[in-house]
């Protein structure tokens, strides 16, 4: 191993709290401090895509125009389906990480000092598009699915164990692996004729849980042990599955029923995990489902006043076509829970979700808050 490499871990690790443990432990009471971690590694679909799939050559399934970013440090469309940061953004911040780098940036001779860079400190490897399965997004070349973003995060891996094997794997261990994934898997499955007659919505839900799994029992075997895993939140309260209710734009409740389905499989099968892991994995089940329906139910609690349309689009609830540049936009974004017919969360909504993760409330969160799972 060349000796030139490990004073480059040893002094971003410094700074990064590998070695202020023991001095800054966990969650402080007296000062509402959060603990130390060194590195954010994210995966996921468009909720916290920060900007992969502008890289996919075929992919449509991008957000690197207007008005994306209309908010974002200098008005850039990064190809966040936001206007401005998302929930993975806000986590990195709350921490005092720098954004992690959507992966598919750091590739080629001249990034090769910034992927080192980015390899201690976090990278983001979700996709828009992306889900659980390797579902027909992948063939046409549109998002990265799960195991494939695992695979990437295999090839930061190295890059991080040719530092310093022995403080890579501490470092490893101090760091969070956040996964927010499921919804798009949940679309195909409304969406299509040939899956629901192979499964029932119990069925399909059930592989959705066994699938992830394997992922993240991947990514554990890398040494990663603590784990925010976010459950899939109330879609059929989307503006666009609203705005298909043409008369009262109500939620689609088969829709949300499905997601439950889902989200119970998921808290089932983490507590498995853990047990056949013999404790080595620790982690935070975040329940989006219910953040997101206590938002929508109690509005002006959290500071929105409209969690029914699109801040980005036109026609009903704004919902009718995509935030594209020539879509109508609204005026006050902090105000609106949605920024697009998707559901994607406009920025203020992803930092009052990010807000909720963090609480000592254990009201959204199980077994173990995420402040609690950082401090440990």
């Amino acid at each position: 191993m060349p000796t030139n490499n490990t004073p480059f871990l040893t002094i971003f690790l410094l700074f990064l709290g590998l070695f202020r443990f023991d001095s800054f432990p966990g969650l402080e009471a007296a000062t509402g401090k959060l603990a130390s971690v060194p590195g954010l590694y994210v995966f996921g679909d468009s909720l916290v895509d920060a900007g992969n799939n502008n890289h996919l050559l075929l992919s449509i399934s991008k957000a690197n125009y207007p008005h994306n970013g209309v908010d974002f440090p200098n008005k850039k469309p990064t190809g966040r389906f936001c206007n401005g940061k998302n929930a993975a953004d806000a986590i990195a911040e709350k921490f005092g990480l720098p954004l992690p780098p959507p992966y598919l940036s750091l590739r080629g001779l001249l990034k090769r000092e910034q992927r080192k860079s980015a390899a201690v400190t976090g990278v983001n490897f979700a996709s828009g598009g992306a889900g659980i399965f390797n579902s027909s997004d992948e063939k046409l070349g549109q998002g990265i699915p799960l195991s494939k973003q695992v695979n990437n995060w295999l090839s930061i891996h190295e890059e991080l164990m040719k530092l310093e094997p022995s403080e890579a794997q501490i470092h490893l261990s101090k760091s969070l692996f956040t996964v927010v994934i499921g919804s798009n898997d949940l679309f195909d499955y409304f969406g299509s004729f040939k899956l629901r007659r192979q499964s029932n919505p119990q069925q399909y839900t059930q592989l959705m849980a066994d699938k992830l799994k394997e992922q993240l029992k991947r990514i554990h075997d890398s040494g990663a042990r603590r784990f925010l895993i976010v459950g899939v939140a109330q879609i059929g309260c989307t503006p666009g599955k609203r705005a298909k209710n043409s008369t009262i734009h109500e939620c689609d409740e088969e829709a949300n029923m499905w997601c439950s389905l889902y989200n119970e499989a998921l808290v089932k099968m983490l507590q498995q995990l853990k047990q056949e892991l013999q404790g080595s994995l620790t982690y935070t089940y975040f329940d989006n489902y219910k953040s997101l329906h206590d938002i929508i139910s109690n509005p002006a609690r959290y500071g929105f006043a409209d969690v029914t349309s699109a801040c980005c689009g036109n026609g009903k609830l704004n919902a009718d076509l995509p935030c594209l540049p020539l879509a109508k936009l609204c005026s006050d974004r902090t105000k609106y829970l949605f920024w697009d017919r998707y559901g994607h969360p406009t920025e203020a909504a992803a930092r009052t979700i990010v807000d909720l993760m963090l609480t000592d409330d254990s009201h959204y969160s199980s077994p173990i808050t995420l402040t609690q799972l950082v401090s440990t």
